[in-house]
């Protein structure tokens, strides 16, 4: 061995790793799973839009997150894009002390076709059912089929940056952007 520690270094790297991805801000969404009264839901950044067609979204959950075992037994969850006004909703969903059905209390929601829990107030809430799950590492990568989906009219939304929620409003960041000379006619 040439004295190297290389445990060290990987413990560097890790650390930098995740300086690096606070620097890339992501749209807050919970992810909402189970059926009957075994329920429950978890605040994440990792959703992305796979494909239009046919319509699939990606979300990486770590398998050890309460709803990763919910998810692949009923096959189905829900997706939450939160709104600029739902910062304790997200709170709440990242909250380690609420498990499963505590983590509903006091916020509205319903059950979609599918019984997976779809919160009330969400920017857009998509209920999806299990189309690929691919396991790597400490995470599955779940590819969602979507089956429905429910808008609201509101258009300003919720972000995730540098360890802080961000509130994006449609009007006022337009303003914005008119103030610092960017034409409207590129941001909309």
């Amino acid at each position: 061995m040439n004295g190297l520690d290389l445990s060290r270094e990987t413990d560097d790297i890790g650390r930098q790793f995740r300086s690096a991805m606070r620097r890339l801000a992501g749209g807050v969404s919970i992810i909402t799973a189970g059926k009957n009264d075994e329920i429950t839901g978890m605040t994440v950044t990792s959703l992305t839009s796979l494909s239009a067609d046919p319509p699939r979204l990606l979300v990486n959950i770590n398998r050890q997150a309460s709803s990763f075992p919910l998810i692949e037994r009923h096959g189905v969850f829900g997706v939450n894009i939160l709104g600029a006004d739902q910062r304790d909703v997200a709170d709440r969903f990242s909250n380690g002390r609420l498990k499963g059905k505590q983590r509903f209390e006091a916020i509205a929601w319903s059950r979609g076709k599918s019984g997976v829990p779809l919160l009330g107030g969400a920017l857009a809430a998509v209920e999806c059912e299990v189309d690929e799950i691919i396991e790597r590492y400490s995470h599955g990568m779940i590819v969602g089929r979507l089956i429905a989906v429910e808008l609201s009219r509101r258009l300003s939304g919720l972000v995730y940056w540098n360890s802080e929620y961000l509130e994006i409003s449609h009007d006022i960041d337009l303003e914005v952007i008119a103030d610092v000379g960017i034409p409207l006619s590129r941001v909309r």
